[in-house]
């Protein structure tokens, strides 16, 4: 069966540039890879530079594809689909890191393609991205948590002691909390292997956490590096709750680090788009903790989200800036901000479907509500999020933790 496509006409590719082409009856068209929230906001970010965007999502409903100029509704690996998407789109990206990597490679081809398959597939399995933390750490001093790849029983039995207790998570498609288990002993790291299918994980040793942390850089093909401000992450059941940023959200000489250590990880992988990394603060008995890199996101991220609101440049125009080849500038972060996830839980209540009270949340200062068209809120969804802007981090909590008790979230510190 063929791709479902939005009807609109034919287009030949075009010399890359922003906005409609004075020459050209259309604008050029910029391509990306997943309908979620993600994809969304980077169709808004490139249609307000003059882009049209074609979205490739299996899903009808998807939230990129119904705010895009051109919907293809096909899987990933669909020859036709991607034939489409080619035929219709001058450069492509990608708005989640489970994208076939084999897909980008294929694209690119054809078409310049940003983020490039192999740092995909780095990104697509934790043994393989652990391999690639150790190896940056040499340069920065910034490594991953101690861990062991396990692909058998014999690996099972070989672990070191000191690994556990530990958390063991599957190699490839985890994310926010899935396909991991906590383990205390090797007789629930076994039972824990069986559990998730015998596939090949990664065992890292539980440290004592002190804070979460996030960089998001933007790298263009020329080698080209820009930064958002340093965030400070709160998890709940390994998705993101909070992110916090502005003067006191991170301590600075821990925010340095952690930018160096993501330079490093982009530059060594040659990446060009955009890019996250995350890290541990670790309890090392010193004043401000050690780091440990913890993973990465080939794409914007949740945590980032505040750039929309609270900086002069998003992470979303600087993914579109990456794709299409034009400059990078560095943002400026013009108020502190906090974001708030909203999960599906939160439109029920006692199992009755709800409406959560945007009125009363709206009335307060500097609140903005991004809510992202799924049309099914499930507990544990991503639904939307607020961020509240304010010319104080202390003052942005402040009227975060209002907002958030007037939504029924838990409190943070």
């Amino acid at each position: 069966m063929g791709p479902t496509v939005n009807p609109q006409p034919t287009m030949k590719p075009t010399t890359l540039l922003p906005g409609p082409q004075p020459t050209a009856a259309r604008p050029t068209t910029l391509g990306v890879l997943g309908g979620g929230q993600l994809g969304r906001m980077f169709v808004h970010a490139a249609q307000a530079m003059g882009y049209a965007v074609a979205v490739l999502d299996p899903d009808p409903a998807s939230p990129a594809g119904r705010v895009a100029d051109v919907h293809i509704a096909t899987a990933y690996d669909d020859e036709q689909g991607l034939a489409q998407l080619m035929q219709r789109c001058e450069a492509i990206t990608t708005e989640f890191e489970n994208v076939p990597a084999a897909v980008l490679g294929t694209l690119a081809a054809q078409r310049p393609v940003a983020p490039h398959a192999q740092a995909v597939a780095v990104a697509q399995d934790r043994s393989a991205e652990k391999a690639h933390f150790a190896a940056c750490a040499a340069r920065t001093g910034v490594g991953p948590a101690p861990h062991a790849i396990v692909r058998s029983p014999a690996d099972l039995q070989r672990l070191d002691d000191a690994l556990l207790p530990g958390i063991l998570k599957t190699a490839r498609l985890g994310y926010d909390g899935k396909g991991q288990v906590r383990v205390q002993h090797r007789d629930e790291l076994a039972a824990a292997w069986q559990r998730l299918g015998q596939v090949p994980c990664v065992l890292e040793r539980r440290l004592p956490l002190r804070d979460e942390l996030s960089v998001i850089v933007a790298r263009g093909a020329d080698g080209t590096l820009v930064a958002l401000p340093v965030q400070r992450n709160v998890h709940r059941d390994g998705i993101l709750a909070v992110a916090e940023v502005g003067d006191g959200a991170v301590d600075p000489t821990l925010a340095q680090q952690a930018l160096e250590a993501t330079q490093a990880i982009t530059a060594e992988l040659h990446y060009v788009g955009v890019l996250c990394v995350e890290f541990f603060v670790v309890d090392d008995g010193s004043p401000s903790g050690a780091l440990v890199v913890n993973e990465m996101a080939p794409r914007p991220h949740n945590s980032g989200h505040h750039s929309i609101d609270a900086c002069d440049v998003s992470q979303f125009e600087l993914q579109v800036r990456t794709l299409a080849g034009l400059p990078l500038v560095t943002p400026r972060l013009h108020s502190a901000a906090v974001m708030l996830n909203l999960l599906g839980d939160l439109w029920w209540r006692d199992g009755v479907a709800v409406t959560p009270d945007w009125a009363r949340v709206l009335a307060l200062p500097g609140v903005h509500l991004h809510l992202y068209g799924k049309l099914d809120a499930r507990p544990g969804r991503k639904m939307g999020h607020l961020t509240i802007t304010a010319p104080t981090l202390a003052q942005a909590r402040d009227v975060a933790r209002t907002a958030a008790t007037l939504l029924g979230l838990p409190p943070w510190r």
